[in-house]
């Protein structure tokens, strides 16, 4: 019991918030891996009130709390107490009674969130020791999943999670719930009314960070908005996102991104992507990995621009998925587009962004058609001292047989003038079709935009 309330004196005496929420972690330091056994085994039912009330009423030098935020405390430490003692069961029960041991892990913890609610709102909890609501946040959302799937045992199920999409979860009644319950957390940040200084409010951006992965995670990504609405209604009395730590801006920049994405609004979507990818730590792979996952699709519907194998060299995962499609869309070879398109679907539908790819086909098209362009040649100048004018004036049968031997699949004119009609709508080629002579004319100055042709 003591290495926990020696920590809790230590950073109170010190005001400092993340070494309090460390006592309140559900995993044990390296250096010491039984601290949690230790802590559950050094009292019992009968007597933890007391013996907390010990520690935290009376053996509290070189300070003493309130006598009303001591009494809050030891509400949070006997939640927390019977938190470890149904982990440490859950990490030990049989593979049949596992999902059960985690919905009362799930349900203990809860315990825990609702005593340090009671804590800020009853108990004059000073605002510096927010940390407390992330990491009970945190842990409150994992137990929820664990609950749900019945799955992990032990340390390292929690320590590896990963916060993907979940789309076909059906039953997540204890992640719903939890979603609830970190939204209370939230309104207790946003609605308080102290002085910036010494408001809560510094904690904001962290719980709206775990909302939304909770969000994603039920694939209920529209409640997002009303988070956003909420603080767009606080804006006046609250930080700046930029006065915030660069953890919660990469976050809070990622998820915002990702939303302005699946909504197709591009150029907002890679504008916080751009953001959160520059303010991302160097060494956080992962993170820029996830950015990434993003941002690519971006940038080739925003820019036409294809990622490089020097920027995809760290993660050879996304060189497995975008690799294949770059040199494609670079080549015109449509069929391998259309494969390599297949090849990742389920990856690609699982991160949300087959649709978008699938739009690289317009730019994959538009190369094979510049290439026709190119093959033209150039035009016989009247005036020998004049420039060389590329040929502009292209028959469609020309782009036909291009279409078709990169497509491997037989095109009529009307199929083929219809594609280039689109083209020139999207402003992928500049220029118009005649019909009646079967041709496309194309534009001197720039035929396709952006290209350098």
């Amino acid at each position: 019991m003591d290495p926990i309330f020696d920590d809790f004196r230590k950073g109170y005496a010190e005001w400092d918030g993340y070494k309090v929420s460390q006592t309140l972690t559900p995993i044990p330091p390296a250096s010491n891996p039984q601290k949690l056994y230790n802590f559950f085994r050094s009292t019992n039912f009968a007597t933890v009130q007391k013996d907390f009330k010990y520690q935290l009423v009376y053996n509290t030098t070189p300070f003493k709390l309130p006598a009303d935020e001591a009494n809050g405390w030891v509400e949070v430490y006997h939640a927390y107490w019977k938190a470890v003692g149904e982990i440490l069961n859950a990490e030990n029960a049989p593979r049949s009674s596992t999902k059960g041991a985690w919905i009362k892990v799930y349900d203990s913890w809860k315990e825990l969130i609702n005593a340090l609610i009671r804590g800020y709102s009853n108990h004059g909890f000073e605002a510096w020791t927010v940390p407390c609501l992330y990491v009970a946040g945190k842990f409150l959302r994992i137990f929820a999943i664990k609950a749900d799937e019945g799955t992990g045992t032990g340390n390292g199920a929690i320590t590896s999670f990963q916060d993907d999409f979940n789309p076909e979860a059906e039953k997540n009644e204890k992640l719903e719930d939890a979603a609830r319950q970190l939204n209370r957390i939230f309104q207790i940040c946003l609605a308080d009314r102290e002085p910036l200084d010494e408001s809560r409010k510094w904690g904001i951006y962290n719980i709206i960070n775990l909302l939304f992965k909770t969000y994603f995670k039920l694939n209920s990504i529209s409640l997002s908005k009303n988070i956003l609405k909420a603080i767009q209604a606080y804006r006046g009395d609250m930080p700046t996102l930029e006065s915030f730590p660069k953890a919660h801006q990469v976050t809070f920049k990622y998820y915002i991104g990702v939303i302005y994405f699946l909504e197709e609004n591009y150029v907002e979507s890679e504008k916080n992507l751009t953001e959160a990818w520059q303010l991302c730590h160097k060494d956080a792979v992962r993170n820029k990995e996830l950015i990434l996952t993003y941002l690519i699709p971006c940038h080739l519907l925003t820019t036409h621009t294809l990622p490089t194998l020097a920027l995809l060299s760290p993660y050879p995962r996304l060189q497995k998925l975008f690799l294949p499609l770059s040199r494609c869309i670079k080549k015109g070879d449509l069929a391998g587009f259309d494969a390599a398109l297949v090849a990742g679907e389920d990856e690609f539908v699982k991160r949300r962004i087959y649709l978008t790819l699938e739009r690289g086909r317009d730019i994959a098209l538009r190369n094979l058609l510049r290439k026709v362009f190119v093959a033209g040649g150039f035009e016989e100048a009247k005036d020998p001292a004049a420039p060389a004018v590329r040929r502009t004036r292209i028959p469609v049968a020309e782009f036909g047989a291009a279409i078709s031997i990169g497509s491997k699949e037989t095109m009529d004119n009307d199929e083929v003038e219809c594609l280039l009609a689109n083209m020139i709508y999207r402003n992928l080629m500049k220029g118009y079709i005649a019909r009646e002579r079967g041709i496309v004319v194309l534009s001197k100055g720039g035929a396709f935009p952006g290209t350098g042709v």
